[in-house]
């Protein structure tokens, strides 16, 4: 079952909201304050004890039963199409007590962290980040639960944190030479905080560039006041300093003139004449919002989901002007490289594919055969993991169109659609090896700089499926040179997560001190790719990687299957629970319940981790003797018998395919191996 999609807002009064952007009626206040106090706990679990005294500062007879009363509440108010019985996915009882697992990017409080976490990102973009992120604030954090001592650190830390992000703006403002703009938002800023020195200095600044050297002089005056008299503290000397170069004439208080402050006066004075020069309504502004959404989509963290969700908008708006040529535009020119077969948004993937096979259908038979087969790589891309037919089908269409016109940029956008389409049986590693081979060559001769990225990342998955290490590490490299060179941040999550499998490919059994050591490095390495994901903007490759990555290490070794620190991000296997659910229960020593799950457990996604989770089931299966899942598993991997388990999809491994087959083998009582799937 998916995991539900409910957005939480604590940033304010505490509330909920459905996917559709509705706000989830939550019932009393000691429902919100039991939502409030596990959110709190960021998806830790807080016991039921702890909740109790939470809410009350007496607690009356039947408090314990009336929190359990509360939280069914909030289960049936957060997940109505539960099944009776069916166990809770987001409000979920563990051990003493309850855990919220929240997806990371659907609690306002935590998206606002994540927007003020480091990055490597131009000044423009920062801003950009930083209105969005204190958009976000509808009131104080846990504005109904001011007098709770639960809530007050997290109140104060989140309040501290915002007050740190207007001043940040407000810097970055000035960094940008837009000095004039910081002012008024400083003032009030000032006026509400006045103990926030940097805020005063900033404000001085401002003044001070603007040609109001009086004025700025005068705020330095009423801090020091305020400073002294209010609070019984002398200013700092970086105030004390700005007052001294203010009546210097400091050449170092002059506005930025470096190389990024010009780039970024081009980039708003041209923006400000396109906004004058193209009338509103224009069909031009909408193919040119693709353009920018594109480019925005490979900077990662907040642009990659920004680039999402008003993709989907542009797609709607071109659609309500009836221009079926238009739409295909739109809907085409998003040629964003994707080189991981799960969607980090399948209903979005599902909309902009009813979208494009709609338009599809309304192209004039003289539309340009480029538009169409724009279309079909659109609907090969955004059809990966589903399994269909009608991807491949369009992947194949987009590519000899593509061939046909000798267009390399639309070869290059429909090949990438016939790699998102190469996972339909296991042993595919070589033919995706081609592809990016062919990639990497065409993207540098024709300076698509990241298609040549993508070939290099394909070409990294394929070697290190075929365990050509040495080939991998090339391809790597390669990637993150022409990432470096060209500001492509989420190039360096990919690598990050090839490293940890690197070493967790060269830890061999049997067990030795050596071999123990290696895999502790390994299992540290992936904890620190998994760390890069926060705010990448990638759920589709985030959600239960990491538990799913240390599963393999541990069952690949023969050691124990528990892989969490009772933690969300090591335990929440997300859309890998089913495979991975057999061997955590024989962990338990509860194989009744494994070989259960056995017999419900459906043939995995075909995606990157096909053969992984194939693996993973066969272990399990050989385990409990279940023949039918062996056979099953016998067949699905016998194709890839040369290859490494998983090791296709760049992160994570279970050893030579080789290895399993030949377990299953002895467990079946063959004789020889078993004959190759002739599937595909």
């Amino acid at each position: 079952m998916a995991t539900v999609r409910v957005a939480f807002g604590v940033l304010g009064p505490v509330t909920a909201w459905d996917g559709a952007g509705n706000a989830i009626p939550l019932k009393g206040p000691r429902h919100r304050a039991v939502l409030a106090r596990l959110i709190v706990a960021r998806r830790r679990v807080v016991p039921v004890p702890v909740l109790v005294g939470d809410l009350w500062a007496q607690p009356p007879e039947g408090a314990v039963p009336a929190v359990r009363t509360f939280v069914a509440a909030l289960r049936r108010a957060l997940e109505p199409d539960r099944p009776p019985r069916a166990p809770a996915r987001l409000l979920v009882t563990e051990g003493p007590g309850y855990a919220l697992r929240a997806d990371r990017g659907t609690v306002d409080a935590w998206r606002f962290e994540q927007a003020l976490a480091p990055g490597a990102r131009a000044p423009g973009q920062v801003l950009g980040v930083l209105d969005e992120a204190l958009a976000l604030w509808r009131g104080p954090a846990y504005a109904d639960f001011a007098g709770e001592g639960w809530a007050g650190a997290e109140r104060s830390r989140l309040g501290e944190l915002r007050l740190h992000a207007v001043e940040r703006r407000a810097e970055t403002l000035l960094g940008l030479g837009r000095d004039a703009e910081a002012v008024p938002d400083l003032d009030a800023h000032v006026a509400e905080h006045p103990w926030r020195e940097d805020a005063w200095r900033l404000l001085a600044l401002a003044l001070y560039r603007t040609g109001r050297q009086g004025d700025a002089l005068a705020v330095l005056r009423r801090a020091r006041t305020l400073l002294v008299e209010q609070l019984g503290v002398d200013p700092g000397p970086r105030l004390l300093r700005l007052e001294t170069d203010i009546l210097a004439h400091a050449g170092h208080l002059d506005a930025p003139h470096g190389p990024e402050d010009r780039a970024e006066r081009v980039w708003t004075r041209t923006a400000a004449a396109y906004d004058r020069a193209v009338a509103p309504g224009a069909r031009a502004r909408l193919e040119s919002t693709v353009g920018l959404l594109r480019n925005l989509a490979v900077t990662g963290g907040g642009g990659l989901a920004a680039a999402r969700e008003h993709r989907e908008a542009a797609i709607a708006a071109a659609e309500e002007l009836g221009d079926a040529v238009l739409t295909a535009r739109v809907i085409g020119a998003y040629d964003v490289p994707a080189i991981w077969t799960r969607s980090d948004d399948p209903r979005l993937a599902s909309r902009v594919v009813a979208a494009a096979e709609r338009t599809l259908a309304a192209l004039p038979p003289d539309a340009h055969p480029a538009a169409r087969a724009r279309l079909l790589a659109t609907i090969a891309l955004e059809s990966r993991g589903t399994g269909g037919a009608r991807g491949a089908r369009a992947a194949g269409e987009a590519e000899e169109i593509a061939r046909r016109l000798g267009d390399q940029g639309l070869l290059a956008f429909a090949l990438n659609g016939v790699f998102m389409q190469s996972c339909h049986r296991a042993g595919l590693a070589p033919r995706r090896d081609a592809v990016g081979a062919e990639l990497v060559a065409l993207a540098g001769r024709n300076g698509l700089v990241t298609y040549e990225v993508l070939g290099h990342l394909i070409r990294l998955q394929a070697r290190a499926a075929l365990a050509d290490f040495p080939g991998a590490d090339r391809h790597a490299g390669a990637a993150e040179r022409l990432a470096e060179r060209h500001e492509l941040p989420l190039v360096g999550v990919f690598t990050a997560w090839y490293g940890a499998l690197r070493l967790a490919a060269t830890c061999r059994t049997p067990a030795s001190a050596e071999v123990a050591e290696a895999a502790e490095a390994a299992e540290a390495a992936y904890r620190d790719a998994a760390a890069l994901l926060d705010g990448a903007g990638m759920p589709g490759l985030e959600r239960g990687l990491l538990p799913l990555a240390l599963l393999c290490l541990r069952v690949r070794h023969g050691r124990p299957a528990r892989v969490g620190r009772d933690t969300g991000r090591d335990t929440d296997f997300g859309p890998y629970e089913p495979w991975a659910r057999p061997l955590l229960l024989l962990a338990e020593d509860r194989a009744a319940c494994a070989a259960a799950a056995l017999r419900a457990l459906p043939d995995p996604p075909h995606d990157l981790l096909f053969e992984a989770l194939w693996a993973l089931a066969a272990r399990a299966a050989i385990a409990v003797g279940d023949r039918r899942t062996m056979i099953r598993a016998q067949q699905a991997l016998a194709p890839a018998a040369g290859e490494l388990a998983g090791a296709g999809s760049g992160v994570l491994t279970l050893g030579p395919v080789a290895d399993h087959l030949d377990a299953l083998a002895a467990a079946l009582g063959d004789t020889g191996p078993a004959p190759p799937s002739t599937q595909g």
